[in-house]
């Protein structure tokens, strides 16, 4: 069979399958325009990033940046900024990959062991509620439970002795605070799907156990999670493929301009050099170097993922 009548019968087939089905691709048609007005046409703005873009030509017609467009991607990698947005971000992402990312399997472990219907729901209640809030008010409650005048951490402080210090203002602790507030408002949120999980493992597997006379934790070990094992590969692929993208809001927010030397990353430098200095083409650049360097390690865990474990996203 030749490649055009390949392609031919290819065509023919999806056709008849949009006749047959068209109800359900009808439901899909909404989703696929959201998408596609918000996803895709914006990838046209993403060439001024190779341009020294103006309002007046718009973006067909303002001129293409030097160094064969690559002028304000030159200028960003040989900066001075360069490696301490790196270093932060990095370093965010991290911490929080390493410290909070267990947290909500602990919390599903938990409540999947608890027998007592209404603790259980109760328990979920109560960890799911923090994600509710906006971030807003969730940065809002840090700057009042950690401020040395009037705040908790300050009245206990002095409670016990203490001199309490401004540690919104102290850089070495703005990580900590960023990771350890994360937790508490998203560690409940994000164990819904490890529950999930749980809940389609055989009773009759824990029946087995129980006779047997395995204890909880071997039962954990043993049946748990070697069936959560696939969740958490498949979320710790997408959460590396985003470790160069922290929450742009929440940082934001939190900064001031003494914790700036380790709470600057590169979204609030994105949108300083955009938004407040109307640079769009060096912030789209910028942008786009960072999305790209996110790719590349999505693509290399998730093919690292696939070569020494049964899981991947592809």
């Amino acid at each position: 069979m030749t490649t055009a009548a390949a392609r031919t019968g290819t065509t023919a087939a999806i056709a008849k399958n949009v006749r047959e089905h068209w109800v359900l691709y009808l439901f899909v048609l909404p989703a696929f325009t959201v998408s596609f007005i918000f996803d895709y046409l914006p990838l046209y703005g993403l060439q001024i990033a190779f341009k020294n873009y103006n309002f007046a030509d718009g973006i067909a017609g303002s001129p293409w940046a030097f160094r064969g467009g690559f002028q304000h991607f030159y200028r960003f990698i040989t900066s001075m900024d360069l490696w301490p947005l790196v270093r932060n971000t990095l370093g965010i992402s991290i911490y929080s990959l390493i410290v909070a990312f267990p947290f909500p399997i602990f919390l599903a472990l938990m409540l999947n062991q608890l027998k007592n219907g209404k603790i259980k729901k109760i328990m979920q209640t109560v960890t799911y509620m923090p994600h509710f809030i906006s971030l807003v008010v969730m940065v809002g409650m840090i700057l009042l439970f950690l401020s040395p005048r009037t705040g908790l951490y300050g009245n206990l402080s002095r409670l016990f002795g203490g001199t309490p210090s401004n540690v919104m203002g102290e850089p070495e602790w703005f990580s900590s605070i960023y990771v350890i507030s994360n937790i508490w408002q998203s560690t409940g949120w994000n164990s819904v799907i490890y529950l999930a999980a749980l809940s389609g493992v055989d009773t009759n597997l824990y029946e087995a156990a129980r006779i047997d006379g395995a204890s909880r934790l071997r039962i954990i070990w043993n049946i748990d999670l070697p069936h959560l094992a696939p969740t958490i590969i498949i979320l710790l692929i997408l959460s590396t493929g985003r470790i160069m993208q922290v929450g742009f809001e929440k940082v934001y927010l939190m900064q001031n301009l003494l914790n700036l030397p380790t709470s600057e990353i590169i979204s609030t430098y994105v949108y300083k050099a955009g938004i407040l200095n109307q640079n769009f083409s060096y912030s789209t650049a910028v942008g786009l170097f960072n999305t790209v360097i996110n790719f590349i390690i999505l693509v290399t865990v998730n093919r690292f993922s696939r070569r020494y474990s049964e899981s991947s996203l592809w």
